[in-house]
């Protein structure tokens, strides 16, 4: 095999993955894998990136970019090698989304306001929807399993929290919501005391359905307030280590670890701790 040096254009990255495909020259690890085996890492690439930009590494970011378009030239191989589409394919399809769905930057449409552009894009996606039921027609593929209602189209695959907020904001679209985040709060207070008594009872699945409704409703305080969820619990996240790593930093002046303090010790240098954050504003 020709051997291949790093490169910068795109038809570098395609041959690599062709070759790491290759029966009999590449990678078994990277031959035995299928689009539902690599789909788990594609996702934690895209997270990842997202790490990257939250923390403002943009060295890092260069890399966890570069793993995630590895991911998308993997499932393009694999669709290639089976005769579904190539990579070609795969940009042809963005760059004609993109400028269809933008007439006012690339067509005929201009000087719209942005609540025109949103009813633009959303008539778009309804043809895009109509020609892409047609076309498998065409193909004489079966039609794709569709999701009907209000709720329909809301990807399942989504982190809990962020579905549970998209699923409530679909649902506000047809005045099934609060309307004042108070009342959501009312909720929150009423969920707490269920799972109050499902604690009582000692009914784990009572428990686990609880705490469920109590996150549900959370993410809906979230959006009442213009949060995104995720965002606040990697907030917190983030604040939770690093104020236990002060508490063990502390202890490690002492000449000891977490496992040494009791839990009195340690939510004392807690509350100190969480007293200097705040002091420092």
């Amino acid at each position: 095999m020709k051997a291949l040096k790093p490169s910068r254009e795109i038809d570098g990255l395609i041959a690599i993955m062709a070759a790491l495909r290759t029966p009999g020259t590449g990678c078994p690890w990277d031959l035995e894998q299928d689009f539902a085996s690599v789909a788990p890492y594609t996702v934690e690439e895209a997270y990842e990136v997202a790490d990257a930009i939250a923390r403002g590494d943009k060295l890092d970011l260069k890399d966890e970019l570069g793993d995630l378009l590895l991911q998308v030239v993997f499932h393009a191989r694999m669709a290639d090698e089976e005769g579904s589409f190539a990579f070609p394919d795969v940009v042809e399809a963005i760059t004609t989304k993109l400028i269809r769905r933008h007439p006012h930057v690339f067509g005929d449409a201009r000087d719209l306001s942005p609540a025109e552009v949103k009813v633009l894009w959303h008539r778009i996606k309804a043809e895009e929807k109509a020609a892409k039921v047609a076309a498998r027609e065409a193909a004489g593929l079966p039609p794709q399993t569709e999701e009907r209602g209000v709720l329909a189209g809301v990807p399942h695959t989504l982190p809990a929290l962020t579905r549970a907020w998209k699923l409530q904001a679909r649902a506000s679209t047809v005045g099934f919501d609060w309307n004042d985040a108070r009342l959501v709060l009312d909720k929150i207070r009423e969920e707490t005391a269920e799972i109050d008594e499902a604690l009582a009872g000692g009914d784990k699945a009572a428990i686990h359905e609880e705490i469920g409704d109590l996150l549900f409703v959370v993410a809906n305080l979230a959006r009442q307030v213009d949060a995104d969820p995720e965002g606040c619990l990697a907030a917190a996240n983030a604040k939770f280590e690093r104020r236990f790593k002060a508490i063990e930093d502390a202890l490690e002046t002492e000449g000891r670890t977490a496992k040494d303090a009791s839990l009195d010790e340690m939510e004392a240098l807690w509350q100190a701790v969480k007293k200097r954050e705040k002091s420092a504003g």
